[in-house]
């Protein structure tokens, strides 16, 4: 789950597939667990691993020294633990717009550190939900999830499939777009 993490081609085709996501540092993996989600296993640097013990419940927890975190994933681990988290299941877009006021669309943002950081902020402004065009960028990836803070797993989200046809479907459900 942890090699060759900066392979982004790699992580978009197994993510999701795979049922998996690499959360990165004990306050991120702590938001996921204070969400619902589960640990598969986790990895950490020796170091910070008193910061993890109780994370785990029952996912094995692998030690490794620095150098051996940095040659398995492909960079420098500077927080000292990630841990690959089962994927949950995503609402659905019905369900999600059933309970937003306010919505949030990502037209077509790919970089994944900037899906993470405008779900921070429309969290941080109050915003209801976050809709992801068809090619948006995965919040879930580890740079979205770490640039995010965690805020992925509080503020909920949902891909649209169609992306002409669901902001008719926006406007049928009495949503105004706004731009």
């Amino acid at each position: 789950d942890y090699r060759d993490l900066t392979d982004v081609a790699l992580r978009r085709t197994l993510e999701p597939a795979g049922g998996l996501y690499i959360a990165e540092s004990a306050k991120v993996i702590t938001r996921a667990l204070a969400a619902g989600h589960r640990p598969r296993s986790i990895l950490v640097q020796e170091k910070w691993l008193d910061d993890v013990r109780t994370l785990a419940g029952d996912a094995p927890i692998y030690v490794v020294t620095d150098a051996v975190a940095e040659r398995l994933t492909g960079y420098a681990v500077h927080r000292g633990v990630l841990a690959s988290m089962h994927r949950p299941t995503l609402p659905r877009l019905d369900d999600l717009l059933s309970g937003v006021r306010r919505a949030l669309i990502l037209e077509d943002i790919v970089d994944h550190t900037n899906v993470g950081a405008i779900i921070r902020c429309a969290a941080g402004l109050g915003w209801d939900g976050v809709l992801l065009a068809p090619r948006a960028a995965d919040p879930l990836y580890r740079r979205a999830v770490k640039t995010s803070m965690g805020t992925v797993f509080s503020l909920p989200w949902a891909r649209m499939e169609d992306w002409r046809g669901g902001l008719d479907e926006l406007k049928e459900r009495g949503f105004t777009v706004v731009a």
